[in-house]
C-alpha cells in the first residue's frame, strides 16, 4: 500500500489506549482550559485521525510563514495550508507560557468538553504582515467576506504552537457513525477487502452525473480495484448542502449506479477552508494518508 505523506507509517495523535486516555483526561481536569476555534478543533480531529501525518501538532510562526510562502514546512516537506491554533490574546488563560500544558475545549459539542491536551512550545503574536501573507497566498483574495478569510480572522491574533494528544473525535462519530473514518480505519478496510489500487474522489457536495462518470473513467483507466468517495463532514459556508443530506444522496447513487462492493463511502472531520488550489493539494494529502493511489481532481475547493 502507498506510504503516507512524508512518513513510513501513519502518525495518528489520538490516545488509543483506554487507560492512557483516562489518565490524560484526569490530568486535563487540572490544566488551564481554553475553548478553541472550530477550525482548530477540526484540525485536532484530523491530527487524531492520521490525515495530518506527519505533523505532531499546531504550527508556530516560522512554520506558518514557510507554508504560506513556499507551500513547504521549514524542512522542505510539501504542506500547502497552515495548521494552527490561534486565539484572541484575552482568551489565553493567565500564566500559560512556553512549557505549559493546556486543555483544549471543543466549541462544537455541548458543554465544551476537552478534545485534546497541548504542550505549548511557543506563544506568538501574528504580525499584520504575516496575517496578510496567509490571506493573500492561501486564499488568493483579500475579501473579508470570503468564508475562509472570515474564519481565519475571527480566530484572533495569538498563535499557540506545540504537539497535541487528542482524546476524542468531537461530534463526528456520533453524528456520522456509518461514514466517519480515520485514515487508519480506511487503510485497514482496504486491506481486508484486498484493494491495492484505489481511486479517490473528494467532495463537499452531492455527486452529479459528471462526477459519477469521472469516477468510472478513472477506475477503468488505472484498472483500480475500487473507488473511495471521501466527503468532508465539518463546517461549511451558508448555502452549502448539509453533510447528512449529502451523505444520503451519495449513498443512494452508489447503491443504484455502481456495481456492488466497488465503492467505499467515508468521511473526515474537517472544516472547509475554501482555499482553492491550496486546499485541493491538502485534500490530496488526506487521500494519500488514507491509502489511495490515484486521485480525481475536481473544482470543489473555491468559495
Amino acid at each position: 500500500m502507498i506510504k503516507p505523506h512524508g512518513a513510513d507509517a501513519l502518525n495518528p495523535l489520538y490516545v488509543a489506549g483506554e487507560q492512557a486516555r483516562a489518565e490524560l483526561a484526569e490530568q486535563a481536569a487540572d490544566l488551564p482550559h481554553m475553548t478553541i476555534a472550530s477550525g482548530a478543533a477540526a484540525s485536532a480531529v484530523m491530527l487524531a485521525s492520521g490525515y495530518f501525518t506527519p505533523l505532531s501538532g499546531y504550527m508556530n510562526l516560522t512554520e506558518l510563514r514557510s507554508v504560506a510562502t513556499d507551500m513547504k514546512l521549514p524542512g522542505g516537506l510539501l504542506w500547502p495550508v497552515p495548521v494552527v491554533n490561534i486565539m484572541p490574546a484575552n482568551q489565553v488563560p493567565a500564566g500559560v507560557e512556553a512549557g505549559s500544558r493546556i486543555a483544549l475545549c471543543d466549541p462544537n459539542v455541548d458543554g465544551n468538553p476537552v478534545i485534546a491536551v497541548q504542550e505549548v512550545t511557543k506563544i506568538e503574536k501574528i504580525p499584520d504582515e504575516d496575517r496578510k501573507l496567509v490571506i493573500e497566498q492561501v486564499f488568493r483574495t483579500d475579501d473579508p467576506e470570503h468564508p475562509g478569510i472570515a474564519a481565519f480572522n475571527a480566530m484572533g491574533d495569538t498563535l499557540i504552537s506545540g504537539p497535541v494528544q487528542v482524546l476524542n473525535y468531537s461530534y463526528f462519530p456520533t453524528d456520522f457513525p456509518d461514514t466517519f473514518r480515520t485514515a487508519g480505519q480506511i487503510r485497514s478496510e482496504f486491506e481486508d477487502k484486498g484493494w491495492n489500487t484505489v481511486v479517490a474522489f473528494q467532495t463537499r457536495n452531492p455527486m452529479h452525473r459528471a462526477h459519477e462518470e469521472l469516477c468510472r473513467m478513472a477506475q477503468q483507466d488505472v484498472n483500480a480495484d475500487a473507488i473511495l468517495i471521501h466527503m468532508l463532514l465539518g463546517k461549511l459556508k451558508p448555502g452549502d448542502i448539509p453533510a447528512d443530506v449529502r451523505d444520503a444522496a451519495i449513498r443512494k447513487m452508489v447503491d443504484v449506479y455502481f456495481p456492488a462492493d466497488t465503492v467505499m463511502v467515508a468521511g473526515y472531520g474537517f472544516d472547509m477552508l475554501y482555499a482553492g488550489p491550496r486546499e485541493a493539494v491538502l485534500h490530496a494529502i488526506f487521500r494519500q494518508n488514507a491509502g489511495c493511489t490515484h486521485l480525481i481532481v475536481g473544482r470543489d475547493h473555491a468559495g
